[in-house]
């Protein structure tokens, strides 16, 4: 991989202790009865989270790096040894540790539904065990966030989203991870500076009240902001009065325009942003500013986006902050990673309301003659795709090594873009549709073998 992408505040050698307890128990119980037999594991997701039509794929580029880079080192070998439990067997086994396995996923960027695996995983069973969380970590966070602002983006119709969320996110680690797929989502940039060195995302900033507070007067801050960031000033109008900030900012503006500069735009973050907006658009175009950007932003979502543009509302950018940054009503999503196939043939599990579908296998895309989704089968990986589909899974390890270029954020990005202009709008509506009748089917012959086994272990469960 020609990237390293941050994984957080440890080092991609120091993260292989990022995992369940039970994860380690039972890779040493696997050691110590010699069940390390070659296994297939899918990620997906069960069910679509509450308000959602669709889900956006993310994180699988941390997940490589992850991969390709996973190893205990000596201190993690200590501390397990130091718990008491473990077998030396299995302590040497870590030591020697490397992912050797062979990945298939749906691309970053790219829409995906209930029952689809995203990754696949086929490897010997203990190291397909090990990384299960981390994997759930990766991949759940960040499709949360990209499929939410999404949303977002689909609400604001054309206007640019820029997240604003690093202060409300839940950790450091997590505003990293939002500020890269809300980008992924459509996001034009972020707030978090961090983010912009990391990932390469554009940067955005304005002023907060704070600074407007610390001078005599307001029109006195956006002078010094004014002369201090020429090329960048985006003032804050509202700490005082929001119609008196939007005369001032256009004072400034003038002076600006005499030096052959120009101010870049205002922000509003309280009160009525669809009259005060319309009123600070009124304001500023009488005095031929036209070109002076109005942002809005406070506690802002897609419920609100639609609500403020549906009344007539007059803006140019929105900044989405807490409801962004933590998904605010549906705030996890519940991915799941289970084995589908090992040494003894396809697996399936039998859990009322959790029954997987067994096998290795392939999910395929159906479009319409224009180009619009039409369906995805899901189907078994030596099976004829269907007529007019492509498939959702590419390979990306092999025997261990990467053998996918990850696209830069941008690509991604305009993945996303595309995928979202091939789904019917009824699906993009902030009302989700009914997730049973979304058309995601399952091949005759997936279906077959699923009844088949389940008839099977059925009659195996009875007679033991």
């Amino acid at each position: 991989m020609s990237r390293s992408p941050i994984l957080g505040w440890v080092d991609g050698e120091n993260m292989a202790l990022l995992t369940d307890l039970y994860e380690l128990t039972m890779a040493d119980s696997y050691c110590r009865r010699g069940k390390n037999q070659v296994t297939t594991f899918d990620l997906f997701i069960r069910h679509l989270p509450p308000y959602r039509s669709y889900l956006i794929a993310a994180g699988l580029e941390q997940v490589l790096y992850y991969l390709a880079h996973l190893r205990f080192t000596p201190e993690a070998i200590a501390y397990l040894d130091g718990l008491g439990f473990f077998s030396q067997e299995f302590l040497e086994y870590l030591r020697r540790f490397r992912f050797t396995g062979t990945v298939w996923a749906i691309p970053e960027g790219e829409i995906f539904f209930p029952g689809e695996p995203v990754v696949r995983v086929t490897a010997p069973r203990i190291e397909a065990q090990i990384v299960e969380t981390f994997l759930l970590n990766t991949i759940n966070f960040q499709s949360m966030i990209a499929t939410k602002t999404s949303r977002v983006v689909q609400a604001a119709k054309g206007r640019a989203v820029v997240d604003f969320s690093p202060r409300r996110d839940h950790g450091a680690d997590a505003a990293l991870k939002v500020a890269r797929a809300s980008f992924i989502g459509g996001c034009v940039g972020t707030s978090c500076t961090l983010a912009g060195q990391v990932f390469g995302i554009p940067v955005y900033g304005t002023m907060a009240h704070s600074y407007v507070m610390s001078f005599e007067t307001e029109l006195e801050a956006f002078r010094a902001f004014a002369q201090d960031f020429p090329n960048n000033a985006l003032l804050l109008i509202d700490t005082y009065d929001t119609l008196q900030g939007a005369r001032h900012a256009a004072v400034v503006a003038k002076e600006m325009e005499a030096r052959g500069q120009r101010l870049r735009g205002v922000r509003l973050d309280s009160g009525d942003l669809v009259a005060l907006s319309r009123q600070v658009r009124k304001i500023l175009d009488e005095e031929g500013l036209g070109y002076v950007k109005i942002l809005l932003s406070g506690d802002l979502n897609e419920y609100k986006i639609h609500t403020i543009l549906g009344q007539g509302g007059v803006v140019d950018f929105f900044g989405v902050g807490t409801e962004l940054g933590t998904s605010r009503d549906s705030p996890s999503l519940g991915g799941v990673y289970k084995l589908v196939e090992d040494d003894m043939g396809p697996r399936i599990k039998l859990s009322e309301g959790k029954v997987t579908l067994p096998g290795r296998k392939q999910v395929y895309r159906v479009l319409d003659g224009k180009g619009m989704w039409v369906k995805d089968v899901i189907a078994l990986e030596e099976e004829a795709p269907p007529a007019g589909s492509y498939p959702l899974l590419v390979k990306v390890m092999e025997r261990g090594e990467v053998v996918y270029e990850p696209p830069s954020l941008r690509d991604v990005q305009a993945r996303c873009a595309q995928a979202m202009s091939r789904l019917p709008q009824g699906y993009k509506e902030l009302k989700p549709y009914p997730e049973e009748e979304i058309p995601v089917e399952v091949s005759p012959y997936l279906d077959a073998l699923t009844a088949k086994l389940v008839e099977t272990y059925t009659e195996l469960e009875r007679r033991t």
